[in-house]
């Protein structure tokens, strides 16, 4: 997973990551939002979710400690991070400003 997952996030276009776990009650309010901004960004940008559980080192390498932590790349490069839920309006600003 750690390679493509390396070159997904090397796009020129923007890749908002959702690194979640199954068991966390946030990360069940945020993913009915990341689906709401998939449908408004689509073609913009890319969603993709990393379960932290099954996929550790690529959590450990980017110093995931909390769930939901979304970070933003684009070139391979971190543009921006949050730990937390992440609000629909913030996000599609966010992506939009990152185009």
């Amino acid at each position: 997973m750690k390679g493509i997952f390396n070159d997904i996030i090397k796009s020129e276009q923007p890749v908002l990551v959702d690194f979640y776990a199954d068991w966390c009650g946030p990360c069940k309010m945020q993913a009915p939002i990341l689906k709401e901004v998939s449908a408004e960004i689509k073609g913009k940008a890319r969603i993709i979710k990393i379960d932290v559980d099954k996929n550790t080192a690529i959590a450990q390498q980017y110093r995931v400690q909390g769930v939901p932590t979304l970070i933003l790349f684009k070139n391979g490069q971190i543009i921006w991070r949050q730990s937390g839920v992440a609000s629909k309006p913030q996000l599609i600003n966010l992506i939009n400003q990152n185009l």
